[in-house]
């Protein structure tokens, strides 16, 4: 379990092809201060397991049902990833609940830079759209964002300069892809509704 705060922006130092996965390598002291093999790290939005903690760097293995529904497929040696350490019962929940599944992988459309902050249009599959509502959390690559707007086929987001410097999204551009993870919260009460309906 997360809380879409991000700790920290990470390197992604190696990529190991495996049959139907992949191992990868990634530098984030932050994270690796503390962390045991078997500790959950969220890379961009994305619960993974630590398999091999070395020296401020730490190992996962994605499998196939993890590339096929998140941006790591595209992955390069090198790239900015957000991540953050599982959350501990005892601290706060800056952000919202945030599990570390991948709903779906959205597109960014538009970028409009303003005088203190950055809204972002992220183009979304159609599927998801019933589970964001104006003012309600969405996560995008990891980080906890409140949405501003949504319609059936893309929502805005808004950036503040902080989100913008200690995440990745401040370098993101118009047709950029990132992991989206719905509340949950929604999912749970769309299942029960359903065995009212009728």
């Amino acid at each position: 379990m997360f809380t879409g705060i991000v700790e920290e922006i990470g390197i992604v130092e190696a990529i190991e092809p495996l049959d139907q996965a992949s191992r990868i390598r990634i530098r984030g002291p932050i994270v690796t201060s503390d962390v045991q093999p078997g500790d959950s790290i969220s890379v961009n939005g994305v619960c993974l397991t630590v398999v091999d903690p070395v020296e401020g760097t730490f190992a996962a293995d994605v499998m196939a049902e993890t590339l096929s529904r998140s941006s790591l497929a595209a992955i390069e040696v090198g790239a900015a990833v957000n991540l953050e350490r599982a959350a501990r019962v005892d601290s706060r929940l800056g952000g919202h609940i945030v599990q570390g599944h991948v709903d779906g992988i959205g597109h960014i459309s538009g970028i409009q830079q303003q005088e203190n902050w950055t809204l972002m249009t992220i183009e979304l599959p159609h599927e998801l759209s019933r589970y964001l509502v104006e003012k309600g959390s969405i996560t995008v690559d990891g980080v906890s964002l409140t949405v501003v707007s949504v319609t059936p086929h893309e929502f805005v987001i808004s950036l503040i300069p902080t989100t913008l410097a200690e995440t990745t999204l401040g370098s993101k551009s118009t047709g950029d892809t990132v992991n989206l993870e719905v509340d949950v919260i929604a999912k749970y009460v769309e299942k029960m509704l359903e065995g009212r309906v009728g």
